[in-house]
C-alpha cells in the first residue's frame, strides 16, 4: 500500500446518478412534481366536503367541514403524499424524510391515499346502490388521488422494472451523526407514534369494518413508503445501537395502552394478542432458531391451560378442592408442558423435515382427541370432555384481585386491563429468556442445526440434545402463557387447540405469525401475532371468506417480503443474495466513520 493510499481521506458520498429509465408517464420533471403536489392538496381539501348524501354508510360522510374517520385517514394519506412530494423537490427541512430524493416512497405514499379513497368510493357504491350516491367531495377525492399517482409515475423511474417502485432505494446517503440524546428522542417519538397507530386501529368499532380495512391499507402502504425511503433501515440501526432503551420504551408504551382505553373490550383484545404473541415467541425458538417444523405446537398451550385449570379451584375440576396460588399454578402449567415436550420430543426429534412435521401434527390432534375423551365415559374423568373446565376463578396477586376494577390515578382499569398488565410482565420475561437463549452458546448451536445439521454434528454439536432443549423450552413458554389464558377466558375447552380454525390461537396461525413477522427475531412474532389476531377480530364481515383473504395476503407477503416484516439479517441475505442493498452495514446507515463491512471482508 502506498503512502498516498494511507493518507487518502474518505470521499464525500455522491448524489445518486440518474437511472436512465424513462418514466412511465412522459412529463417534464417539474411538471410531474407539480402534478403530484396538486393531487395531494386536492385530496386534503376534498375531505372537508361531503362524500355521499346518504347517512346509511358505516362511517357518516355526509357532513362538510367536519371530516369523519375515513376522511381523516384520507387526510393522513394526502399529507404523507404532500410531504414526500416536497422532499422529492429537496425542500430544506424535509430532506431527512426522503434522503435520496427517491421516487418509490412518493409513489407508495400516493398509493396509500389512492387505496383509502378508492376503496371508500367502491364501498359506498356497493353498499348504497351505485356511484349515484357520491357527492362532489367523493369525486374530487378520487381525482386528487389519481393525479398524485399519475404524477408519481411521471417522476424518474427507480429501476428498469415496475417492482422497483416497491423496493428500497439503493442510493441512501449516510445520515448526519446525532448525539446520543437525539437518537433516543427519535426512538421515543417513533414508539409513541406506534402506540397512537395501534390505539386507533384497535379502537375502530367492529360495526365499521370499512374504516378498519382503510386503516390497514394506509398503514401497509405508509410503512412501505417509509421503507422505500430508507427510514425503516435507519430506525432499525438506531434500535440496534440503543437496544435496551428501545426495548424499555416499547414495553412502557404497551403499559400505557390500558390507560388510553375507555372500553375493557379493547383491553381484552390486547391481552389475547399478548397471549398469542408469547406462544408465538416460544414457537420461534423451535422454528425460527432451530429450524424444526412443528405443526402441533398449540397443544403445549392447551397442556398448560388444562394443568392450571385443574388446580385453579374450579368446582368442575377433578381436583375441585385444590386451589394453587398463581405462582404455583404457573409452575404446574410450565412443568406439565415441559414434561409433554420431552416425552414427545425424545422419540421424534431424530426425524427431520416433513417426517417431523407429520409427527408433531399427529401429536396436536392426539392431544385434542384425548382431552375430548377424558370425560368419564370414553376414558377417565379428568378433563370433563367436550364441556371442558368452566368457572375458573380470577387470579389474586398480593391481595390484588385481577377480576375486579381498580382506580389508578383517576383511571379505572377493568378486569381485562389487569390481566393485560400481568401478561405484559410475562411477555417481558419470555422476551428476556428468548434473547438470552438466542445469544448464548446453546442459541448458536440452534442456529448451526438450522443451517446444516450434518455439518453441525460433524463439528461436535450433539444435535439431538440441542433440539430437545429447544423443544422443551418452547413448550415451557407456551405452558406459561396457557396458565394465564385459562383464567382470562374463565374456561378451558378442547375446540381452540387444533391445527387450523377460523381464528387464533391454533397451530397454523401460530406458525403464520412467526413466518409473517420474521423468523428468528423478537419483534417479528409479536408483530405477526398482532396482525393475525386483530384482523380477524375486526373483519368478521368476511365470514366464510376470512381464511381466503388471509391466504391471499400471506401469499402476497411471501412474494414481496419472504423474510418476513421484521427480517433476521442472515435470512434477509439468504433471500436476497443478488441484492447489494442487503449488504449495507449499519455503520453506513448511522453515518459512522468505521470501515464498511464489505471492505472489512466480513
Amino acid at each position: 500500500m502506498t503512502t498516498n493510499e494511507l493518507t487518502q481521506t474518505p470521499e464525500t458520498p455522491k448524489a445518486p446518478a440518474p437511472t436512465g429509465n424513462p418514466p412511465l408517464i412522459p412529463l417534464p420533471l417539474t411538471a410531474a412534481r407539480a402534478v403530484t403536489l396538486i393531487g395531494a392538496l386536492i385530496t386534503i381539501v376534498s375531505t372537508f366536503l361531503s362524500w355521499t348524501w346518504k347517512a346509511d354508510f358505516a362511517d357518516d360522510l355526509t357532513y362538510s367541514g367536519d371530516p369523519s374517520g375515513l376522511q381523516i385517514l384520507a387526510i393522513i394519506g394526502g399529507v404523507l403524499t404532500l410531504l414526500f412530494s416536497l422532499s422529492h423537490w429537496k425542500i430544506r427541512g424535509l430532506r431527512w424524510l426522503n434522503p435520496a430524493a427517491a421516487t418509490a416512497p412518493v409513489f407508495l405514499a400516493a398509493l396509500a391515499a389512492f387505496a383509502v379513497v378508492w376503496y371508500t368510493i367502491l364501498a359506498i357504491a356497493f353498499e348504497l346502490g351505485g356511484l349515484v350516491n357520491l357527492d362532489p367531495g367523493g369525486w374530487i377525492a378520487a381525482v386528487g388521488t389519481a393525479l398524485s399517482v399519475a404524477g408519481a409515475l411521471a417522476l424518474p423511474r427507480p429501476g428498469p422494472t415496475f417492482k422497483h417502485y416497491f423496493a428500497k432505494t439503493d442510493s441512501l446517503p449516510p445520515a448526519h451523526r446525532l448525539p446520543a440524546w437525539g437518537q433516543r428522542v427519535i426512538v421515543t417519538a417513533c414508539t409513541a407514534l406506534a402506540l397512537v397507530v395501534f390505539t386507533y386501529g384497535i379502537g375502530v368499532p367492529d360495526e365499521q369494518p370499512e374504516v378498519f380495512l382503510s386503516f390497514v391499507l394506509l398503514v401497509i402502504f405508509g410503512a412501505w413508503a417509509l421503507f422505500g425511503a430508507g427510514l425503516m433501515e435507519r430506525f432499525s440501526a438506531l434500535n440496534a445501537r440503543h437496544k435496551g432503551f428501545a426495548t424499555s420504551m416499547a414495553f412502557l408504551a404497551a403499559a400505557i395502552f390500558p390507560f388510553t382505553q375507555s372500553e375493557d373490550h379493547n383491553a381484552n383484545i390486547g391481552v389475547n394478542i399478548l397471549i398469542f404473541a408469547t406462544v408465538a415467541l416460544g414457537l420461534n425458538i423451535v422454528v425460527g432458531l432451530t429450524g424444526l417444523l412443528d405443526l402441533g405446537y398449540v397443544a403445549f398451550l392447551g397442556v398448560g391451560a388444562y394443568a392450571a385449570a385443574l388446580v385453579s379451584g374450579s368446582e368442575f375440576s377433578t381436583f375441585s378442592g385444590v386451589q394453587f396460588p398463581f405462582w404455583a399454578a404457573a409452575l404446574t402449567g410450565m412443568a406439565a408442558s415441559l414434561i409433554f415436550g420431552v416425552l414427545i420430543g425424545a422419540p421424534t426429534l431424530r426425524l427431520r423435515g416433513d417426517y417431523l412435521a407429520i409427527v408433531t401434527l399427529g401429536f396436536g390432534e392426539i392431544f385434542r382427541i384425548a382431552v375430548n375423551s377424558l370425560d368419564g365415559s370414553s376414558g377417565p374423568d379428568i378433563t370433563n370432555g367436550p364441556n371442558g373446565i368452566p368457572s375458573i376463578p380470577d387470579l389474586e396477586l398480593f391481595g390484588f384481585n385481577l377480576g375486579a376494577a381498580h382506580d389508578i390515578g383517576g383511571i379505572t382499569l377493568g378486569r381485562f386491563a389487569n390481566y393485560f398488565l400481568l401478561m405484559l410482565v410475562i411477555t417481558a420475561l419470555v422476551v428476556l429468556v428468548f434473547t438470552r437463549a438466542a445469544d448464548s452458546r446453546i442459541g448458536r448451536s440452534w442456529i448451526a442445526i438450522r443451517e446444516d445439521e450434518t455439518a453441525a454434528t460433524a463439528m461436535g454439536i450433539n444435535g439431538f440434545r440441542v433440539k430437545l432443549i429447544a423443544f422443551a423450552l418452547g413448550a415451557t413458554l407456551a405452558g406459561l402463557a396457557g396458565t394465564v389464558s385459562a383464567h382470562v377466558t374463565y374456561s378451558v375447552t378442547p375446540q381452540p387447540y387444533q391445527f387450523a380454525g377460523a381464528a387464533p390461537p391454533n397451530s397454523a396461525f401460530l406458525l403464520a405469525a412467526v413466518v409473517l413477522g420474521g423468523m428468528g427475531t423478537v419483534g417479528g412474532p409479536l408483530l405477526g401475532a398482532t396482525f393475525l389476531y386483530l384482523i380477524p377480530e375486526k373483519l368478521g364481515f368476511l365470514k366464510q371468506y376470512e381464511l381466503l383473504a388471509f391466504g391471499l395476503a400471506l401469499v402476497l407477503l411471501m412474494r414481496f417480503r419472504p423474510e418476513g416484516v421484521i427480517a433476521n439479517r442472515r435470512r434477509q441475505l439468504e433471500f436476497h443474495e443478488d441484492d447489494p442493498n442487503t449488504a449495507l452495514p449499519e455503520q453506513r446507515v448511522l453515518g459512522d466513520d468505521t470501515v464498511p463491512v464489505s471492505k472489512a471482508g466480513a
